[in-house]
């Protein structure tokens, strides 16, 4: 069993790597994984990129594929919590051994050249576990973007692109078709790929990717559809087949997109996986789990998490408390992140609110506590500012009437402190 000295060393030294920033590019993580023997290319792989719900989409496939006897790893970003959370076999985090004999493997591989950022790094870790645990299939979550993210080193046997709007500008562009171009990076020649897309001007760039590529490319809407029915399950009309009854595990309705996607990528891979049966199709998105994303914690009050960590995300968040808790009284504990639009998010979210808690994660982006609650008092009357969030849940909690319903939103990195304090018992749930 690790140490929690060494393991503590090993993730200090890890996201020491964060000062190096964001680079993107693809010669780093190749010669890293030159090193360790291209384990990359020892599985077949599935890639997502997107906007939002790209772990929605990657955690639902992980579970239909286990559900279909594979074996199974998963790449997804940020962590919530633990760092183990980013690297997943078969349903189960990796170790903190893992972490460490991952981690001195890779270091010892280092080429020469510049440092290797913390996502390279991670990258490099998570493709060697894969190899190493001797998975049949790994579905691989773009970090940013797609075309030269450290994950498009694979060659996947389909590329799913969930949706595009306008983020990261200062490294994905400032326009739609240019973030576009970016994820379209990860379709790769005559492979499949499968978007949920629905701007025209980011679906002419995404379908001339695929067409320069000789890439068959399924929209929604147009080669798959879905119908909700009133008591949350849906049909699926898909490429091949049409599948009535289904369901997925994971609240919002947005969730129905991620699933028809799920659902088409199915259809297409069911050649190369035959294990994939409807029944094990149907059970595997039913049992899906994905944390911080409409997560109810506990009931009395009512405690619900959710990212909701761009202006989209947001869009979905404000919709679904209007469809499921607009008869109930609201706190949000808010925190965002300073490269969000948060005046538009704010515009959403607090007014649905009766009070608002403004608080700050435990990052250097984090947009202070006192800019939110700035923006917010235009717009509601009951708002506070305590920068903790582990002690802005706490108060919450202390002070909110049973009946009534307490969020924590805004971003991932408060949501995965608040998910923290609540593990750590600093937080009470009812």
């Amino acid at each position: 069993m690790a140490k929690r000295a060494d393991i503590n060393a090993c993730l200090q030294t890890l996201f020491g790597l964060r000062r190096f920033g964001i680079k993107l590019g693809l010669g780093a993580i190749r010669r890293m994984l030159s090193g360790l023997g291209n384990p990359h290319r020892r599985y077949k792989t599935i890639h997502i990129a997107g906007t939002n719900g790209k772990g929605s989409v990657a955690s639902s496939l992980a579970a239909i594929f286990m559900r279909s006897g594979y074996r199974v790893g998963l790449y997804t970003s940020p962590h919530l919590v633990r760092f183990n959370e980013r690297i997943q076999i078969n349903g189960e985090q990796i170790t903190d051994e893992a972490i460490i004999s991952l981690y001195r493997r890779v270091r010892r591989v280092m080429p020469g050249g510049r440092e290797p950022t913390f996502f390279e790094f991670t990258t490099a870790m998570a493709f060697d576990a894969f190899a190493a645990a001797q998975v049949d299939w790994a579905i691989i979550e773009t970090g940013m973007g797609g075309r030269m993210d450290a994950t498009n080193v694979i060659t996947p046997e389909l590329a799913i692109v969930t949706n595009i709007s306008l983020e990261h500008r200062e490294y994905l562009g400032a326009t739609i078709p240019q973030i576009a171009y970016e994820k379209a990076g990860i379709i790769k020649r005559r492979r499949p790929v499968v978007t949920g897309i629905r701007q025209p001007s980011a679906w002419a760039v995404l379908n001339e990717a695929a067409r320069s590529r000789s890439a068959p490319i399924y929209r929604l809407g147009r080669d798959f559809k879905f119908r909700r029915r009133g008591d949350g399950s849906f049909t699926y009309r898909g490429i091949r087949h049409s599948w009535s009854d289904m369901a997925t595990g994971l609240a919002g309705d947005y969730q129905t997109i991620n699933a028809a996607l799920v659902l088409a990528a199915c259809e297409l891979l069911s050649p190369k996986a035959p294990r994939l049966t409807l029944e094990r199709i149907r059970a595997g998105l039913l049992t899906t789990r994905w944390p911080g994303r409409l997560e109810i914690v506990s009931q009395k009050p009512l405690l619900m998490l959710d990212g909701a960590h761009n202006l989209d995300a947001a869009k979905q968040l404000a919709r679904h408390l209007r469809a499921h808790f607009k008869d109930r009284s609201i706190t949000m504990v808010l925190g965002i992140l300073d490269d969000k639009p948060y005046a538009a998010m704010l515009k959403l979210l607090a007014p649905l609110a009766g009070r608002v808690i403004a608080t700050q994660a435990q990052t250097g982006r984090a947009l202070p506590a006192e800019k939110i609650a700035a923006s917010v008092q235009a717009l509601i009357d009951d708002v506070g500012i305590i920068r903790n969030v582990g002690d802005a849940l706490t108060y919450a909690m202390q002070t909110a009437a049973p009946e009534s319903v307490i969020l924590v939103a805004g971003s991932l990195y408060v949501v995965g402190e608040a998910k923290a304090a609540l593990e750590q018992k600093t937080v009470q749930p009812g």
